[in-house]
């Protein structure tokens, strides 16, 4: 992630007149040599689940060595994706040529939630649309999965969200063959759906136009009727997974 602001030149400027004996060239000369922009700032999130050694090994395994006779399911929801109109045209350069896209401006339509199950052992997406995410459409969600899946045991890794997780969880007693593993805090990067979803975003949901949240659904449809033509299984190799800290590269700028 990266915020603007104003141009190097004038921050190199300010910087080399603050410093005073060096001029602006060399300072872009020193900052170029470290590898550090003026222009952006980087963002983290780390997490410091107490308990990251443990889940993560959890769902390392099921991804490693599954249960026998169970499935191993990866669920999340991706919320609020908007239907944008995006205005298209064309625009007409120096030479002749005419250049095709779309325009900056767009209109909102609305947005929908989706709810995405990804089978480990496949590849295979198993998707549900809803207006909204709370526990209610979780749960009528799940129970669609249950019922693509009938007697079968289902390990489920999901996040840490309040909607997945309450405290007294009766639809999980209800439902003994189901049983739910969740990734560390700040660590949903565990969770293969993840993947999935980038595909998603990259090939259906950049940059398109939709006049409503019905037309994002059935583009949505459209493509994993054909994604699961020809699905596959991520191939998840890591067996050890740690905790990670900070690199300090600009340690050594501290005033």
């Amino acid at each position: 992630m990266s915020t603007a602001f104003p141009s190097s030149p004038t921050w190199r400027a300010f910087l080399a007149a603050h410093l005073g004996d060096v001029s602006a060239d060399q300072v872009w000369r020193t900052l170029r040599r470290r590898g550090i922009s003026l222009r952006r700032r980087r963002s983290w999130c780390i997490s410091t689940d107490p308990e990251f050694a443990a889940k993560a090994a959890d769902i390392v395994g099921l991804y490693l060595d599954p249960p026998d006779n169970a499935l191993v399911l990866c669920v999340d929801e991706k919320p609020h994706i908007q239907a944008l109109e995006r205005a298209q045209g064309w625009l007409r350069l120096p030479d002749g040529r005419a250049l095709t896209g779309f325009a900056h401006e767009y209109k909102r339509h609305g947005t929908t939630t989706l709810f995405a199950a990804l089978e480990v052992a496949s590849g295979q997406v198993q998707t549900g649309h809803y207006a909204r995410r709370r526990r209610r459409e979780f749960l009528d969600f799940m129970d669609e999965v249950m019922a693509a899946h009938p007697d079968t045991e289902l390990h489920v890794v999901l996040d840490n969200l309040s909607t997945h997780k309450p405290k007294h969880d009766e639809w999980l007693a209800a439902h003994p063959a189901v049983h739910f593993h969740f990734t560390p805090t700040h660590a949903s990067w565990l969770n293969q759906v993840e993947v999935w979803f980038a595909i998603l975003e990259r090939r259906v949901l950049d940059g398109a136009s939709h006049h409503s949240p019905r037309e994002v659904r059935a583009a949505i449809d459209l493509f994993v009727a054909g994604y699961n033509e020809t699905a596959a299984p991520f191939e998840w190799q890591k067996r050890e997974v740690h905790q990670v800290s900070l690199s300090h590269h600009y340690a050594e700028l501290r005033q």
